[in-house]
């Protein structure tokens, strides 16, 4: 794993998600109304949706094209069969940090 440092909390508003570039790829990071950080693949598995531009109520997240549900700290669907891949995060001195497999 390689760990990548993505800038200051911050940036990314309670209870939104905001998509970075990490290496080669483009992953979602969520802030929650709680504080909670969460880091996911981009794109909804079904329809491409933009998770980043997803609804976020606690630890949930809503794609906004077809409102599939998933579970931000498992990458679980609430309802239906698919995962969405999640990715560990942490904060290290006010900067998001985010663990990616080897470019």
């Amino acid at each position: 794993m390689a760990a990548y440092k993505i800038g200051p909390v911050d940036q990314i508003p309670l209870g939104e998600g905001r998509n970075f570039q990490v290496g080669k790829a483009t992953i979602a990071v969520f802030r929650t109304h709680a504080g909670r950080i969460f880091a996911t693949q981009s794109a909804c598995p079904h329809k491409s949706g933009p998770l980043a531009d997803g609804l976020v109520g606690g630890t949930t997240l809503v794609c906004p094209l077809h409102e599939m549900q998933f579970d931000l700290c498992t990458g679980k669907a609430l309802s239906g069969d698919c995962t969405i891949t999640t990715f560990p995060v942490t904060l290290e001195d006010g900067n998001l940090m985010v663990e990616l497999g080897s470019d």
